[in-house]
């Protein structure tokens, strides 16, 4: 089993199925589970949930249990609306099954950081019998694709510029 976690083809990589949001904004993603640990079925996906994202809120998924994992801000920081923010989602467990030969997506929204750049979310697949660990951050997001086992990632792209209503 160990084997699967680290050979896995590219195609097998979690991945979110909109790679790119935009700065300062609110995005609606979803990871892209597409296969178990050889013939085993998955049967929960955590994932790390980076430092810069203060507002996450996980999808539920009929048939599955969510576990929301919270750490307190070493100090509160204003968020919109004016409620201060005292603690940030620092990770998301779904635990269910997903047979090895079905794909299904986890969702997540999430108010984007103002800064442009990448987003590393490192998940473990826990399967009935083994288990893959897509945990890999490149020094270069562009190498992404080079690692075996690579964690999901959301690029940053600039803000647009509001555009003027006619």
């Amino acid at each position: 089993m160990a084997a699967l976690a680290v050979s896995a083809p590219a195609w097998g990589h979690i991945v979110f199925t909109e790679p790119e949001g935009q700065a300062g904004a609110y995005y609606a993603g979803f990871l892209r589970v597409s296969h178990g640990c050889g013939d085993s079925a998955t049967i929960s996906l955590r994932v790390e949930i980076p430092e810069t994202l203060l507002t996450v809120r996980p999808q539920p998924k009929p048939g599955w249990t969510l576990a929301i994992e919270r750490v307190p801000l070493a100090r509160p920081v204003p968020g919109e609306g004016g409620a201060m923010i005292r603690e940030r989602v620092s990770a998301v467990t779904w635990t269910g099954e997903l047979p090895a030969d079905q794909f299904d997506q986890f969702g997540l929204m999430m108010k984007l950081p103002d800064t442009p750049g990448a987003l590393y979310f490192p998940a473990v697949q826990t399967c009935a019998e083994g288990r893959n660990e897509w945990t890999a951050v490149p020094a270069d997001p562009a190498k992404w694709h080079e690692l075996e086992s690579p964690a999901p990632i959301l690029t940053i792209r600039p803000a647009q510029a509001e555009h003027a209503m006619h």
